[in-house]
């Protein structure tokens, strides 16, 4: 077993790998820039409230994120796991029920409200063609692509939004082979796969500050407010587990950042405020039109009563808005599903100009070992069939930590 690993990076990607390595036995450091930890899905304080830099959905196909939630002793309870629920007030409604799998999703496309018994059919159809391809493609193309034989409203109300919300790239730019990856592992796995995990709590109290917790217990440390310029400051440690986003690549492994042809997508989370009786339809719903794609009713998840979560994803014509324009453009799109509301006593934007990358067809991604002997990369980056989310970032530090361990037997 490895006497020493340095991990430089907080993120879920860099804890999910000290996790692993300190319940194996490894002395494991972490060593991270910010005073928190999370990385670009972490905790943030606004108007006295614990909120989070931008509001993320879980499934229940997410098995890493949720085996090592449970080992950092962070429950369930921690998160509203909900049957596959997707509502746009007024247009579409698709329910899964307690069936068992594929049943469950058959029967949410065909008791689908708002769609014609034509539009159900072609859905069941789809899904149907891509189990039998076994959800792999020739080649890849663009998801714009893939579903273009379906009805506007089915793309509209299903495809399109299932899209933009797993992989963050507008359907004319996204991978469809990506975007099958998540199909296959959430809508077509069983049952409990396709659940919505709605947190509960902030993100930080989901898994990063657990996972530092248990880090130290065994031994380890996590090292705050603590910049890595170099990894010629961490040559006592055997192994090196480079975890931070990709635009900081460049200092520590340049090699690698030079090979990375990515472009960036945006994340915007808009905060609103109302009075502590406002409540939305469902806690999760979708916005049919204007800028936000999702809406989160806080209240409803987190007991913070009267405030609502926005979130718009990838690049879009909202960026020219500027925060406040596109806080107003929101409220207005929420008073059209909750009607007399009042204007929002305040609101918060939150703007990740570079949340993820965008995930392009054949996008070229680099290995989790680096050229330099015992240096690894951990990252929602790094070459899977998974695009930037949590559970791509826990996966890749686990793959980096096991792959650690295996170098020590």
């Amino acid at each position: 077993m490895a006497d020493r690993v340095a991990i430089v990076g907080a993120g879920w990607a860099g804890l999910a790998c000290a996790v692993e390595l300190a319940d194996a036995g490894c002395q494991v450091e972490v060593f991270e820039a910010a005073r928190t930890l999370g990385g670009r899905a972490r905790a943030v304080e606004i108007d006295g409230l614990r909120l989070d830099n931008g509001a993320h959905l879980l499934v229940g196909a997410y098995t890493e994120t949720l085996r090592l939630m449970q080992k950092v002793d962070v429950g369930e309870t921690a998160l509203k796991r909900i049957p596959l629920h997707l509502e746009y007030p007024g247009h579409v409604r698709i329910v899964a029920p307690q069936l068992p799998a594929p049943l469950h999703l058959v029967w949410a496309l065909l008791a689908a409200r708002g769609l014609s018994l034509k539009e159900k059919f072609a859905a069941v159809r789809f899904m149907r063609a891509l189990k039998k391809c076994r959800y792999r493609l020739p080649r890849d193309i663009t998801a714009k692509q893939l579903i273009a034989n379906q009805p506007p409203r089915v793309r509209r109300f299903l495809w399109e939004p299932l899209c933009l919300a797993a992989l963050n790239t507008p359907v004319a730019q996204a991978s469809a082979q990506v975007f099958l990856n998540v199909l296959r592992d959430t809508l077509a796995a069983g049952r409990a796969a396709s659940d919505l995990l709605l947190p509960a709590s902030d993100l930080a109290a989901l898994f990063p500050e657990p996972a530092a917790r248990f880090v130290a217990a065994r031994g380890g440390k996590v090292h705050r407010s603590r910049r890595i310029r170099s990894l010629d400051e961490l040559t006592d440690f055997e192994h090196r587990v480079v975890a931070v986003a990709p635009q900081h690549l460049a200092a520590l492994v340049p090699d690698i950042a030079a090979g990375l042809d990515f472009t960036w997508q945006p994340i915007a989370t808009c905060y609103l405020r109302y009075p502590e009786n406002c409540r939305l339809p469902f806690p999760m719903v979708g916005s049919a039109q204007g800028c936000a794609q999702w809406l989160f009713d806080r209240g409803a998840l987190c007991g913070q009563d009267g405030l609502v979560a926005a979130v718009v994803s990838g690049a879009g014509s909202w960026q020219a808005l500027g925060h406040a324009r596109l806080a107003r453009a929101i409220h207005a799109e929420i008073a059209r599903l909750v009607p007399g509301l009042p204007p929002p006593v305040w609101t918060r934007v939150i703007e990740e100009k570079r949340a993820t990358f965008c995930c392009t067809p054949g996008l070229a991604r680099p290995g989790p070992a680096a050229s330099i002997p015992g240096v690894w990369l951990a990252g929602d980056y790094v070459a899977s069939d998974y695009p930037a989310t949590l559970e791509g970032a826990v996966r890749s530090g686990v793959d980096a930590a096991r792959r650690i361990i295996r170098s020590e037997t």
